[in-house]
């Protein structure tokens, strides 16, 4: 991961220091790398990872009492959360809007929870790597929703020319993005590579690169900035993995699932342009 961070610094410094476009550097920074890695283990080379440190990453599960206890941790932290907030609002001043709606949240909340852990329970238990994406989806939200650093994020991405007018730092923020996706990308690759044991050039390719992109813009971040959540990405990410599972039972060919997910990937586009120039034109 830290390897995967200063990738990110370099390739960054390129986008906010000299001004080249994000797309050129990444693309280039894709060749590149994949280049490098066949230069280091060769064309036809697997690495075999015998560590069981990080083999279970994506291998570990925890017993029954566990996922229960992770169930009811995470249900109460979150109506903590919800309490909290309404108490704070109050002690402010500010009124709450759809009161009412606090505990329906609250009981849908845990009764996800509780869903996942069954289901998991049912199988091996509550994987570690299920436990690890949810500890950094409530993680990043945090840092994007609640903190000055991912306020500044969203500025940036809304209009880099008003942020740095308004004092923001354009180019540290641009690169401490580039560090944080190419961290979380090497993290991703850590747990690729401990769900099959290896590192092997065969595996990881095909359309993973660009399933990650359609997550992201199908669950409502723009490619045009500004707007965007964490939890959106995995709604997208779901929603393209229901659509593989779907068609995969139904007995299609991948051919039909690379279609609907491109056609669905260009209407969340569209609808994004086209939201995008009604509020330009009402002068949002």
């Amino acid at each position: 991961m830290i390897g995967g961070a200063a990738i990110g610094a370099m390739q960054g410094s390129f986008v906010a220091l000299i001004g080249v476009p994000s797309f050129v550097v990444t693309l280039a920074g894709l060749l590149a790398w994949q280049g490098v890695i066949i230069k280091a283990i060769g064309i036809q080379g697997v690495i075999g990872i015998q560590d069981p440190k990080v083999n279970d990453v994506a291998n570990y599960y925890f017993p029954d009492n566990w996922g229960w206890g992770f169930a009811i941790a995470a249900s109460a932290a979150y109506a903590g959360t919800v309490l909290f907030g309404i108490i704070s609002r109050r002690r402010a001043g500010v009124h709450t809007r759809y009161l009412w709606l606090a505990p329906i949240k609250i009981v849908l909340v845990a009764g996800i929870c509780f869903f996942v852990a069954a289901v998991s329970n049912r199988d091996r238990g509550v994987a570690f790597a299920l436990l690890l994406m949810a500890v950094l989806l409530v993680f990043w939200t945090y840092i994007a929703k609640r903190t000055l650093f991912g306020r500044h994020v969203y500025a940036v991405g809304g209009n880099a020319e008003a942020a740095r007018r308004a004092g923001i730092n354009v180019k540290r923020i641009r690169m401490i993005v580039f560090m944080i996706s190419s961290g979380m990308a090497a993290l991703g690759g850590v747990v690729f590579a401990a769900r099959l044991s290896s590192v092997d050039l065969n595996a990881g390719g095909g359309t993973i690169l660009l399933d990650a992109i359609s997550a992201a813009v199908i669950g409502g971040t723009s490619l045009f900035g500004g707007r965007g959540e964490v939890r959106n990405a995995l709604m997208g990410s779901l929603l393209i993995a229901a659509i593989a599972n779907g068609i995969n039972t139904v007995g299609y060919s991948s051919a039909t699932q690379y279609i609907t997910t491109g056609v669905i990937l260009l209407a969340a586009v569209t609808l994004d342009t086209v939201l995008r120039r009604r509020q330009a034109a009402a002068g949002r």
